[in-house]
């Protein structure tokens, strides 16, 4: 039984295997079959697309060929009517050269005809000539025969008298030309002035060396000097300037020779009291604070000034120098507001004249930004002035015109001639300045009692409005060398003895004179 369970069992295996095994064939058969008929409809498939492809690009060429066929076709027609125009010019020029061709000769035959009729001309004039000048030499030889003079003696004669009643009838003439043009330009030099100084109405405010600092209550005194003095000895030290408290109810007095400090003093101050807190930290905190704003409060002092005088292009690092000048003064007389004034005046006279305003304008602006930095720097205010406005792009005329207002060099231009008027005006006018004129003439004899005082010298006198003194030396007494000598003693004991604005140019003159008389 056991083997022939394992026989059915071996019988229906294989019987399974080959069943598997006819229908795996059946299966593949169907399966080969279907891909086939897949392939060929692909193929089928994807002839057509070709051929719809292969149409479609033999119709875009085609269109292509079409348009570019008519595009050249267009280009042709284009190059062909421009070659058939030029044609056209080309023909029309040689009938217009064909034409000035028979022009120009007949012309020419024309020119040929006058210049015959000009050398027939010609020979008849010279036979008259030869027949007038027979006449003339006739009519010479029996005038000189009469006058008892020869042909160039009478011409001299004439020519002398005719100088002489020229030169009389010119003077004349010259002269009152002259008294004309001198009333004229009086006249008109004193309108144009008159017009300038009218035409600014600025006040003048004497500054002072003190500034007083109302307080909200005496409380406030007590807390600003702080214990043992520290608060107030602390401001001094940080601000540089004096801080007076007396008697005076409810206010402070801050005392220096410096504006700007005192000014900065000031606002630290009136921060400090708004603030409340009020000790040495604090106080050097707040001083650096106001140094630093103050610094852009007087650049933004020069802009307002550049932009109220309508002057284009100025440096702006200019602005600061020129913020300065309003806590500077000069015999009471505010900077700012006096290089303000000569501008417009040196302006308004400018456009008088018709010489151009805006250099008078800007020169005058600029011309004493130098006292900005004068009392840090050394030199002259005026020297000072040029060298700023030179580093900072200003042109040349603008340079002369400022060394020239104290007239310390020549001028080179009108412009700087109207800039040291302005100035002078601006600084005479009344009330502008402090200096009384009993002071002013001090100043001049103390000058040249000063000068005076040296070995040799004989005279001196102040001129310039006591910007100027000349020495008179004896000549038997000091020679050339001594000469230089005695100036530069003049000069620095001028510079120890005397206080005065700008500058004093010492002239030393010597000078020899040989006197004879003939008997």
């Amino acid at each position: 039984m056991g083997s022939i369970n394992i026989i059915s069992i071996l019988i229906g295996a294989i019987a399974s295997f080959v069943l598997f095994f006819l229908l795996r064939k059946v299966i593949l058969s169907t399966d080969f079959k279907r891909l086939n008929d897949l392939e060929s409809d692909l193929k089928r498939k994807n002839e057509q697309e070709l051929e719809t492809l292969r149409h479609k690009t033999n119709l875009n060429l085609k269109e292509e060929f079409i348009s570019w066929k008519n595009e050249y076709n267009t280009k042709q027609s284009h190059k062909t009517n421009k070659l058939n125009e030029q044609e056209r010019r080309l023909i029309q020029k040689e009938e217009n050269l064909d034409n000035r061709y028979l022009s120009l000769d007949n012309r020419e035959k024309e020119n040929k005809k006058k210049e015959n009729d000009i050398s027939l001309k010609e020979e008849e004039l010279k036979a008259l000539r030869a027949s007038l000048n027979d006449h003339i030499l006739e009519a010479q030889a029996k005038l000189e025969k009469i006058s008892g003079m020869t042909k160039q003696e009478a011409k001299d004669s004439i020519i002398k008298e005719m100088e002489s009643e020229a030169k009389l009838d010119g003077a004349k003439v010259l002269r009152l030309i002259e008294e004309e043009y001198k009333e004229k330009s009086s006249m008109m030099g004193k309108e144009i002035i008159s017009t300038a100084i009218q035409r600014i109405g600025t006040e003048h405010v004497m500054s002072s060396a003190v500034t007083v600092i109302d307080l909200p209550n005496d409380e406030m005194k007590g807390r600003i000097i702080g214990r043992e003095g520290r608060n107030i000895r602390a401001l001094e030290t940080a601000t540089e300037v004096d801080f007076i408290v007396d008697d005076t109810p409810e206010a402070i007095i801050v005392s220096s020779f410096d504006p700007i400090r005192r000014e900065i003093a000031k606002r630290v101050l009136e921060s400090l009291i708004a603030d409340g807190r009020i000790h040495p930290a604090r106080i050097e905190e707040v001083v650096e604070k106001e140094k630093t704003n103050f610094n852009s409060y007087l650049k933004e002092v020069g802009e307002n000034a550049v932009l109220e005088m309508e002057i284009p292009d100025i440096n702006p690092e200019l602005f600061l120098y020129l913020g300065k000048l309003k806590y500077r003064t000069s015999y009471g007389q505010n900077v700012l507001q006096h290089s303000k004034e000569v501008a417009m005046v040196a302006a308004y006279m400018a456009v008088e004249l018709g010489v151009d305003s805006n250099v008078a304008k800007r020169a005058g602006l600029l011309h004493d930004i130098g006292k900005s930095i004068d009392r840090e720097t050394e030199g002259t205010h005026t020297k000072l002035s040029v060298d700023l406005v030179k580093r900072y792009g200003e042109s040349k005329i603008v340079q002369e015109a400022i060394a020239s207002h104290h007239m310390d060099v020549d001028f080179t231009s009108i412009e700087g001639v109207l800039v040291q008027s302005a100035d002078a005006i601006s600084a005479s006018r009344p009330g502008a300045r402090r200096e009384m004129f009993e002071s002013y003439i001090k100043r001049l004899q103390e000058l040249e009692e000063l000068s005076v005082g040296f070995d040799g010298v004989e005279k001196a006198y102040a001129l310039r409005a006591g910007r100027e003194v000349r020495v008179i030396i004896d000549s038997n007494e000091t020679d050339d060398n001594k000469t230089f000598m005695i100036s530069k003693n003049i000069a620095k004991k001028i510079q120890e003895d005397m206080e005065y604005p700008g500058q004093i140019k010492v002239t030393v003159i010597r000078e020899i004179r040989a006197t004879e008389y003939a008997k």
